[in-house]
């Protein structure tokens, strides 16, 4: 299920989103459904292992309510996690120079995927691959993505992309051409482990830096060249 969103196709932030994603409601379901079951026919203590289980599956798909950070030219976090590239690239979906952002997302963090810029999606890729440790520089290309182009009001454009992990399987994204997207909108998610790339235009002014712990929505990873 995806953020809310407006007749027009805008997926926006709501402080109605649940705490629990609801990409994970079944799985937690299916945990819970089966520690108590173990539990109920075996006793705590072969049951102990599987509400590590269900408790872990819990903490996976949290969700917790963000609110944006805004501001002339801002670019969004879209990912939790730890920065692990930051510098000059070539944006492989527009093919031009780039700055090129990459944050890590490990199973302990919050796998909501958030837009990092107000815009209008202007094309969609969606490419299989492998699934490589997603920190390794080759998992850009390699592994399965799921690329945006977005295009702000000011005419900037804007590439933001899933990249399963080693673990990750599945890539979840909710919106697809034409849909706007909202600066800090919750737009998709990735189970288990997993990146996310950014590209943006050169003259864009990076705010972290190798290493940074970030969280999506709040933190800001850039300022774009042209304001709003």
């Amino acid at each position: 299920m995806s953020a809310p969103v407006s007749p027009a196709g805008e997926v926006r932030p709501s402080a109605r989103q649940p705490l629990l994603a609801r990409e994970g409601w079944g799985h937690v379901a299916v945990a819970v459904i089966i520690a108590a079951a173990v539990t109920a026919a075996w006793g705590w203590l072969v049951g102990a292992p599987f509400w590590l289980i269900a408790i872990f599956v819990v903490q996976f798909f949290r969700d917790p309510r963000r609110i944006p950070a805004t501001g002339p030219g801002v670019v969004l976090c879209p990912a939790d996690g730890r920065v692990i590239a930051v510098g000059a690239a070539t944006d492989p979906y527009l093919n031009r120079p780039a700055l090129k952002f990459s944050i890590f997302m490990n199973v302990f963090n919050v796998h909501s995927n958030r837009s990092p810029v107000d815009g209008t999606v202007r094309r969609q890729w969606y490419n299989q691959g492998r699934f490589l440790n997603a920190a390794l520089d080759k998992a850009s290309a390699q592994n399965e993505r799921n690329a945006l182009w977005i295009t702000t009001p000011a005419g900037e454009d804007v590439v933001v992309v899933q990249v399963a992990g080693l673990i990750a399987r599945r890539i979840l994204c909710h919106v697809g051409m034409g849909d706007t997207m909202t600066a800090g909108g919750r737009y998709g998610f990735i189970r288990f482990g997993s990146r996310v790339d950014v590209y943006l235009p050169p003259g864009s002014q990076p705010k972290v830096a190798l290493g940074d712990r970030v969280h999506a929505g709040v933190r800001v990873l850039a300022l774009l060249q042209k304001g709003p």
